[in-house]
C-alpha cells in the first residue's frame, strides 16, 4: 500500500501528539512528588502573584473539571486550578498555577496575540464543529463547494491553534520570571518548572502541526476534485 508523504507526516504528528500527552502527565506526576522550598500551595502562589501585579480583582477558584483542567477565564476574570494544583505544594503545582496567572497578566497588558486569539475563538469554535460535517457531506454528495466552505471554516480553527502557540510560550515565560522574581522558587528548582511547562508547550506544538498538515491535505483534495 502506497502512502502519500503528507499522510506519513500526519501520522508522525499524531504520534508526537500522543507522546507529548504522555510527557505532560509523566513530568507533572514526577514533579508533583517534589515539594517546593517555599512550601506554599498553587492557590497561594496564584493569589500572591496576582496581588503583586495589582490584579486583586482576579479570582482564584478550584476547577470542577478534574486533573489538568487548569485555565484562566478572561470573561470571568478567574484563574481556575485543578485540585492537585490548587492545594498542592509541589514544583508541578507552582508551575501550572503560575502559568495560568501568566494568562491573566497577558490579559491585563492586552497582549496582542491573546487579543487576536480571543477574537478568533468564535470562528474557531464554529469551524471545528461544522467543518467535519461539511467535508463528509461534500464527499458523499459530490458537492465540491461544500468541501471548500469546510476548508475555510477549518482554516479559522487552524489559525486559532497557530496563534495559541506564542500565547502559551509567553505565559510560561512570564510564569518562570515571576516565580523567580518573587522568590517563590530557588534557582535549582528552575529545572523542574521548565520540564513541566515545556512538556505542556509541546502538546500545543504537536496538535498545531497536525492541524496544519490536515488542512494542507484537505486543500490538495479540493484542488484535485476541481
Amino acid at each position: 500500500m502506497f502512502f502519500h508523504p503528507l499522510d506519513i507526516l500526519i501520522f508522525a504528528a499524531l504520534g508526537l501528539a500522543l507522546w507529548a500527552q504522555l510527557k505532560v502527565k509523566g513530568n507533572f506526576q514526577k514533579w508533583s512528588k517534589v515539594g517546593a522550598f517555599s512550601n506554599v500551595t498553587g492557590a497561594q502562589v496564584a493569589r500572591y502573584i496576582l496581588d503583586k501585579e495589582g490584579l486583586d480583582h482576579v479570582k482564584v477558584e478550584r476547577s470542577k473539571n478534574g486533573t489538568l483542567s487548569d485555565h484562566y477565564d478572561p470573561r470571568a476574570k478567574t484563574v481556575r486550578l485543578s485540585d492537585l494544583v490548587f492545594q498542592g505544594r509541589s514544583i508541578s503545582a507552582l508551575a501550572v498555577a503560575a502559568h495560568e496567572v501568566g494568562h491573566a497578566l497577558q490579559d491585563q497588558h492586552n497582549y496582542s496575540m491573546l487579543v487576536i486569539r480571543h477574537r478568533l475563538f468564535p470562528l474557531a469554535s464554529i469551524g471545528s464543529q461544522l467543518a467535519p460535517w461539511l467535508f463528509i457531506s461534500g464527499f458523499i454528495l459530490g458537492l465540491t463547494h461544500l468541501i471548500g466552505v469546510g476548508i475555510l471554516l477549518f482554516s479559522g480553527a487552524v489559525l486559532f491553534q497557530v496563534v495559541t502557540l506564542p500565547v502559551e510560550f509567553d505565559a510560561s515565560k512570564r510564569a518562570k520570571n515571576k516565580l523567580l522574581q518573587l522568590g517563590l522558587i530557588q534557582s535549582q528548582e528552575e529545572k523542574g518548572i521548565a520540564q513541566v511547562l515545556n512538556a505542556a508547550a509541546l502538546t500545543y506544538v504537536a496538535s498545531t502541526l497536525m492541524a496544519v498538515l490536515q488542512l494542507i491535505k484537505f486543500i490538495m483534495i479540493f484542488r484535485n476534485r476541481r
